[in-house]
């Protein structure tokens, strides 16, 4: 497992990514100005920071009303065989609230909330990227 990402959901998402790439610099990985989602650089590697609109995330949890407003970030974490790791996560407690699903054609997610209501996202990668 390794950690891919830490997403901030945002509702401003032009401003957003205007502050992280203008102001603190960051390296834009598609410059997608408008979203819904952009991957944030450093200079010297290592995992980045993504900006993903709120509302969008809602609508993937299936999560209706105060939810659209109310989740501020995620953790990704990337694993080798997404079905196997929701099956050892499921066997210890954790309770999956999407997935394990397609998100793009280039990966499969799952979704799970800790005890303070943060999500975890797990991603496994079907193509890398080219």
């Amino acid at each position: 497992m390794e950690l891919a990402q830490v997403r901030l959901l945002v509702s401003d998402f032009g401003a957003c990514y205007r502050f992280y790439a203008d102001v603190l610099g960051l390296k834009p990985q598609a410059g997608s100005e408008q979203g819904p989602y952009e991957k944030f650089s450093p200079a010297g590697g290592g995992a980045g920071i993504a900006l993903q609109d709120r509302a969008m995330m809602a609508e993937v949890l299936g999560e209706l009303g105060e939810s659209a407003t109310g989740h501020r970030s995620l953790v990704v974490l990337r694993v080798d065989d997404l079905d196997s790791y929701c099956e050892e996560v499921t066997g210890r407690g954790g309770v999956l609230v999407h997935g394990p699903a397609p998100m793009t054609d280039r990966m499969r997610v799952a979704h799970l909330k800790d005890p303070e209501d943060n999500i975890v996202e797990l991603q496994e990668w079907l193509l890398l990227r080219g």
